[in-house]
């Protein structure tokens, strides 16, 4: 597919533009409107089609729970393995579309690793998760950055007490969750372990506080969040921090979301899955996978 098509979905995604800007400008690259209305389902996200775990798994429990942060209630969703045990922690922060079933997928794929797996819904602060991502894209702008941290970093918390939790915690998010994920290190004295993916870097001068092991995980073809990198790893390096980068060529910015055709990459999807599950048996403890 054409990069800037590509790129024009990317930039309406991350909410700098309307869906009718979007619509317009797609029809212009694409040549008429019936050439866009074709690659409309190659960008859009396509829930049903790449489910990988059934919601009713029954080598899995989920339930919707919910949890006190200094911003009030946040809910979301918990899975782990169905017999019962003690399991390392690992939280899970969504794109910018909330808590959807793409990412409750996900979710269940790491608890079948043998993880007890919390994905918030941080759209909770502004009155939750809506049932399309349209609604939910429009949403997320009226939700406060900072108030989503603080919530994320209530979360390691919930997570250590949880009855069957072992007190390990890691984190791993997505696209705006990879850039929630960097802030929970540099926040969060309790994470042990950070996956962001394709995220947004912290201030330089939060850098000293984290804690946690990182593995960092950027697209290859992703120039807005990639011009953070070379600072980042700058400020990792002189404060001594534990990380690991990949950068995987030829993927583009959500690579790993397999519900959208035109930039799921699967070789890179893949590969960085296999290296996330690795560092977190690693870091945490590795668990008895679900049978």
């Amino acid at each position: 597919m054409d990069q800037r098509i590509i790129n024009l979905y990317d930039h309406f995604t991350h909410g700098y533009m309307s869906r009718r800007d979007f619509l317009d400008q797609l029809t212009k690259l694409a040549g008429s409107a019936a050439a866009a209305a074709a690659l409309l389902p190659l960008l859009q996200n396509n829930y049903a089609q790449a489910a990988i775990v059934a919601a009713d798994d029954a080598r899995l429990a989920t339930e919707r729970v919910s949890y006190d942060s200094p911003k009030g209630k946040i809910n979301g969703y918990l899975a782990r393995a169905a017999a019962k045990g003690k399991r390392p922690a690992v939280i899970m922060i969504h794109e910018n579309r909330g808590l959807n079933p793409h990412i409750q997928d996900v979710a269940r794929r790491l608890a079948l690793e043998g993880f007890l797996v919390l994905a918030p819904d941080l759209l909770s602060l502004v009155g939750g998760t809506p049932p399309t991502d349209d609604e939910a894209r429009d949403l997320h702008p009226k939700m406060n950055r900072e108030d989503a941290i603080a919530a994320s970093v209530a979360a390691v918390s919930f997570m250590q007490k949880h009855a069957e939790s072992t007190g390990k915690v890691g984190a791993v998010g997505f696209c705006f969750g990879g850039g929630v994920i960097n802030r929970m290190a540099t926040d969060s004295p309790d994470l042990v372990a950070a996956v962001p993916y394709y995220g947004g870097q912290p201030p330089a001068d939060k850098v000293p506080a984290i804690r946690a092991a990182l593995l960092l995980h950027y697209a290859g073809i992703d120039d807005n969040t990639n011009k953070g990198i070379e600072a980042y790893e700058a400020a990792l390096k002189a404060n001594d921090k534990k990380y690991t980068l990949h950068s995987y060529p030829g993927a583009q910015h959500s690579f790993n979301n397999d519900t959208s055709a035109a930039r799921y990459h699967k070789e890179a999807a893949d590969l960085a899955w296999g290296r996330t599950v690795a560092f977190f048996k690693e870091q945490l403890g590795a668990p008895p996978r679900a049978t």
